[in-house]
């Protein structure tokens, strides 16, 4: 990525996001990094910054359109643009089936993990077309392309963002911009850490269910993020990328 690129995260004050935000600021991008936890994303920022790399930390909430429009705006006003972004903001919800599944907990998990894809894409593209490029990388899940039987919200969140992608990158291939999507395996995240407190096996199982034989790292995804982000990803759009250690063979 060359020097001076404008990059914006979302959910960057931990796991994948923190990862992402750090590896595009390596690889030369100034950051806008943007968390819901200030405290999170304020570290994210300063890590950057002691690394010598520029970074603006933004408080926003993605469900709500407001703060998702200033952090955009903010992006121009600080940098001058807006050249790539990762989508990475999102919940895992309520483990329960869908018969037990309540509507607040439904509503919370796609407003969060859809909506505010849906809010983020939509200002993002609309920067992008004044300059005439962009890439964008939204994170899905390989339970965006498979079923998980406790997670209903959360697969069907999943399962929608990358549909949003492809409708995405249709609409606006002509004009400069790619949109594609990472669905990530099981990766050792705070989020997935929940997960496996649940029992005294969960990991064991988890772990044996990806062919690679363990979990993936932030770092992994991130590196992938990278490159959808870069020159080197021209001819990519509209692609789904499992990085998943083999969860989904």
């Amino acid at each position: 990525m060359p020097d001076n690129r404008v990059a914006l995260v979302t959910g960057a004050g931990a796991g994948i996001g923190r990862a992402s935000a750090l590896a595009l600021a390596a690889d030369g991008a100034r950051v806008v990094v943007s968390d819901i936890a200030s405290g999170n994303g304020e570290e994210t920022a300063s890590m950057i910054r002691e690394a010598g790399g520029d970074a603006r930390f933004v408080h926003a909430d993605v469900t709500r359109e407001s703060d998702v429009v200033a952090l955009v705006a903010t992006a121009i006003d600080t940098y001058g643009g807006l050249d790539c972004a990762v989508n990475n903001a999102g919940i895992e919800g309520t483990l329960a089936p869908v018969g037990n599944y309540s509507l607040a907990d439904w509503q919370q998990v796609i407003d969060i993990n859809l909506t505010g894809v849906f809010l983020c894409l939509r200002e993002e593209i609309a920067v992008m077309l004044s300059r005439g490029s962009g890439s964008i990388v939204n994170i899905a899940s390989v339970y965006g392309l498979r079923g998980s039987s406790r997670s209903p919200a959360y697969t069907a969140s999943k399962h929608a963002v990358v549909g949003l992608t492809k409708s995405a990158a249709g609409a606006y291939a002509t004009e400069g911009i790619r949109v594609n999507a990472i669905c990530p395996g099981f990766i050792r995240t705070a989020m997935v850490e929940r997960v496996l407190e649940l029992s005294p096996d969960a990991e064991e199982s988890i772990v044996a269910r990806h062919p690679i034989g363990r979990l993936g790292t932030p770092e992994e995804v991130a590196a992938a993020v990278v490159w959808l982000c870069s020159d080197e990803s021209g001819f990519v759009t509209g692609h789904t990328l499992a990085v998943d250690g083999g969860f989904l063979i």
